[in-house]
Formats: structure tokens, sequence, C-alpha cells
């Protein structure tokens, strides 16, 4: 395993991790699920049959602030002036700033406390879910698991197939692995996440701000340390020459 792949494979498992936290940490609060679209979809569908027009609000306002945040992340993409490795950061740090909000919000004394704690915490997982969907080459998502467990089992199937060549089972083993703890993470995350909660009422959710500023910190050492740096220079170098 390469020490990119390897970098990426610990960075999908830390935000995994943080994804099940807040969302798990988010529900308790606020019954409502800040990152996957689909289970809101459905809470927002029944709080309409049953004329709860409060959590309906709620609801939708989870699913449109997780939205603006993966539109906002593919905007930046599209027109961004600062170098692709700065995009991550930045991003993990504005979460750090929405989670520590959402909580500020909650414990105030704000009629809409809740919906703008969902707002905060939607937007957080948004983020992250546009920042960060690929590690080794595969697609992948850290704020919830539709899709992971389908591309899990149908990968594992495709190793033990007799078609499948020693190459493609060492791809699909790398692929198995990523996908399988990133699952793991996730649901560890979310009983952590809840656990907190419950014994720490709203102050529980700033565990996942305090997370993320620890792999913050891991993030910006792995990608500006000396070796780092050197490499990226040979890496230019090399494109400039290719170039002339």
């Amino acid at each position: 395993m390469s020490k990119n792949h390897w970098t990426d494979s610990w960075l999908s498992f830390g935000l995994a991790f943080v994804g099940g936290y807040c969302d798990a940490g988010g529900y308790v609060l606020a019954k409502t699920f800040t990152g996957h679209i689909t289970g809101t979809l459905v809470l927002a569908a029944i709080s309409l049959s049953g004329h709860d027009w409060r959590t309906l609000l709620r609801h939708l306002s989870a699913i449109a602030l997780f939205l603006t945040g993966v539109v906002l992340i593919l905007f930046s993409e599209r027109f961004r002036r600062t170098p692709s490795r700065f995009l991550l950061p930045i991003v993990m740090g504005a979460e750090i700033v929405l989670i520590s909000t959402a909580y500020l919000v909650l414990t105030s004394d704000l009629t809409a406390r809740f919906r703008l704690f969902v707002s905060c915490m939607s937007l957080t997982l948004g983020l992250q879910n546009g920042a960060f969907s690929q590690a080794g080459g595969i697609s992948i998502h850290t704020t919830y698991l539709t899709g992971i467990i389908t591309s899990l089992l149908k990968t594992e199937a495709q190793r033990h197939s007799s078609e499948t060549t020693a190459h493609d089972k060492s791809a699909s083993d790398q692929k198995v692995s990523l996908l399988g703890g990133i699952w793991l993470l996730f649901i560890l995350g979310a009983m952590v996440g809840a656990a907190m909660v419950f014994w720490l009422g709203a102050p529980g959710v700033i565990g996942a701000a305090i997370l993320l500023l620890g792999i913050l910190i891991c993030v910006c050492v792995s990608r500006w340390s000396p070796e780092k740096r050197k490499e990226d220079h040979g890496s230019v170098a090399c494109a400039s020459i290719f170039n002339t």
C-alpha cells in the first residue's frame, strides 16, 4: 500500500467516525438526521402526514443545508484559485466553527434554536461530504452509509469471481478494507456520539469538534512536512520540464 493510499485510508476512517458521531448526536438532540438525506426525507414525510409543521420545517432545513454544503464545495472546486490541498483543511476548520456554533445556539434561549442547530450540523456534514469523496481512487462517503454496504457486497462478490485476476483481487482487497473500515468507524462514531450526548447533553456534541481539530492537525503535519514539500516541488519541476 502506497503512502498516499494509507493517508487517504486513515483520513477516511477519521472523518467517517466524525460523520457517525455528528449524525447520531444530532438525532439524539434534535430528532433529525443531519448527514443522511434519505432518513430525513422519511422523517419529513411523517411530519407532513401528522401536520407537524414545525418539525417538518426542521427536517427540510436539514436537507437544504446539507445540499448547500455539497454545492458550495462543487462551486469552490470549479472557481478556486488556491491549490486543492488547501480545500480539505479549510473545510475542516469551517466544520469546527459550525459545530461550535451549533452548540452555542442549542444552549441559547432562541426560539428557533433546534432549527438553527440542525442547520449548522447539516451544513457541516454537507461540506465534509463534498470535500472528501475520493480515497485511493475509490468513491466514498463519510457522512452516511447509503451505497457503502452495496459497494462492499458487490466488491466482495467480484473478489471471489472465477474471472478475477491477481491484480483485480489485490485492488478488491484494498477496496473491501477501505469500505469495511469506513462502515465500521461510522457505526462506532455513531455509538460514541450518542453515548456522549446521552451522558453530557448538548456539550457532548463538542466532542466532534475536538476530534476534527485532532484530524486537522494531523492533516496539516502530513501535507506540509519537509518530505511532502520536496515531493511537491519535484512534481512541479517534472511538469514544467514536460510542458517546455
